[in-house]
């Protein structure tokens, strides 16, 4: 048995409302579910399995929204940014400081897993002379989880190559108990045999997704390298928060500041203004206190405009025509006015919500998919849990059939209505979401099971 999920985004807690444990140990109580059912074989007898493979399909750890990137002015001590030359070891020792951050930050979620990993947290009844489960036996038959790590957009630094990088990978692996060497953690199934074969195995294909997002990745040079995303987040999403606090302290409540940070948590990113004029509008925020935050914010879009990684996105892939239509949308969000966000929200909807958010009209073009290597395309990225049909096809008389399936997210959030977004209009709720996959007589001979929780 095979499980897939992504996009837990386990972060430092420094942005944002950070993840509970408690979905950690859900997830273990789902997966002993999983196995029993696994080991109820196709012949109608009980047999338990071997092992489960647990594989996490990038953005597990939240290296991009840290306000530790903010440490230090351009030009001080400590001053880093993710865009910045990896082979510079101040990169590399940011990215072990908030690694270490996130492994403080959710040890009790982590151990979670480790357990999982030395066959400590799941275990099964065994099969009785008859082929039943022995639920009254006093021995249970240990499960070991084998956990395999593959990076997406928020954590694509633990790909880069290098000695000076490995340390971090060392105490993620260590932590969480993965089947990862301390090599670069891969990003395609191919920079990893191992994963070639599991895939092989369940007969899936599986990427994080972010190759199919402008705004996470820059194809030019690849995933080796930040993207403009990383820019807005860092520069806009993470420091404005910090700003506003900064500048007011207690002249506002801690409840506001808390709810600015959750500015991480909103989709489309893009519409982060919108929900900075609801924090405002909901606090009942003083005219004179508005415009300094309302000033604080106008700087940060100026400075992030004059960014030389910014600039430098002109006239390359990027989620608009060119970062002059990018700096017009940017500009436009900078206030004299509410009314000015509800214009510039009008144009982000013509521009974000104009096509099909689905992944399917990658999935089809995908190899594994067009060479029926794979009968179930794997993503994750877009957060959003989905089951699209994409082809069937019949080998050696058995009919078969091919899906794209996404990893969905474990996150809390925040996300823009269709109806009016101009209206300022955010729906809250809480996902948890995994995928399980089975091979040769497993699940009485099924072959996929996809879960999804939603707490509104």
């Amino acid at each position: 048995m095979l499980v897939a999920i992504s996009d837990l985004h386990l972060d430092d807690g420094t942005c944002g409302k950070s993840l509970s444990a408690d979905a950690f140990h859900i997830f273990r109580e789902r997966l002993e579910q999983l196995a029993f059912s696994a080991s109820q074989r196709a012949d109608g007898t009980y047999h338990p399995i071997d092992n489960i493979d647990l594989l996490l399909l990038g953005d597990i750890f939240e290296l991009i929204h840290s306000t530790l990137w903010l440490k230090g002015g351009s030009g001080k001590a400590g001053f880093v940014r993710p865009w910045i030359n990896p082979d510079e070891p101040k990169l590399a020792e940011k990215i072990l400081e908030i690694t270490q951050a996130i492994l403080t930050h959710n040890a009790e979620s982590i151990s979670v897993l480790r357990q999982m990993a030395d066959g400590e947290a799941i275990s099964l009844p065994p099969a009785n002379a008859y082929g039943r489960p022995d639920v009254d036996a006093t021995e249970r038959v240990p499960i070991h989880v084998n956990i395999y790590y593959m990076v997406g957009n928020h954590d694509w630094f633990y790909h880069l190559p290098g000695e000076e990088y490995c340390h971090s990978r060392r105490l993620i692996i260590d932590a969480m108990g993965l089947q990862n060497p301390p090599e670069p953690i891969p990003y395609e199934a191919y920079e990893w045999d191992i994963l070639s074969w599991l895939f092989e195995k369940y007969r899936i294909f599986a990427r994080h997704g972010d190759c199919y997002d402008k705004w996470s990745y820059n194809s030019e040079f690849g995933r080796n390298a930040a993207a403009l995303g990383d820019a807005l987040s860092v520069e806009l999403l993470n420091r404005f928060p910090e700003e506003v606090e900064k500048s007011l302290g207690e002249a506002l409540p801690s409840h506001f500041y808390r709810g600015l940070h959750e500015v991480i948590n909103v989709r489309p990113m893009v519409a982060a203004p919108l929900w900075i004029g609801g924090q405002i509008r909901n606090y009942g925020v003083a005219e004179k206190l508005e415009e300094v935050i309302k000033e604080i914010w106008n700087n940060l879009v100026a400075e992030f405009l004059e960014l030389d990684f910014v600039r430098g996105m002109e006239n390359r892939w990027n989620p608009f025509d060119n970062v002059d239509e990018l700096a017009l949308v940017l500009k436009l969000t900078r206030w004299t006015s509410i009314e000015n966000f509800n214009k510039v929200i009008l144009l982000i909807k013509k521009r974000l919500f104009r096509d099909d958010p689905s992944f399917a009209k990658h999935a089809i073009k995908e190899k594994a998919f067009t060479s029926r290597q794979a009968d179930y395309i794997v993503y994750g990225h877009t957060h959003h849990h989905e089951i699209i049909p994409l082809d069937a096809y019949q080998q050696d008389g058995i009919d078969n059939y091919q899906f794209l399936v996404n990893t969905g997210t474990w996150r809390s959030y925040f996300d823009l209505t269709r109806y009016h977004p101009e209206q300022q209009k955010f729906l809250p709720y809480q996902l948890m979401s995994y995928l399980a996959f089975f091979t040769g007589d497993e699940r009485n001979g099924r072959r996929h099971e996809a879960w999804l929780g939603k707490l509104v």
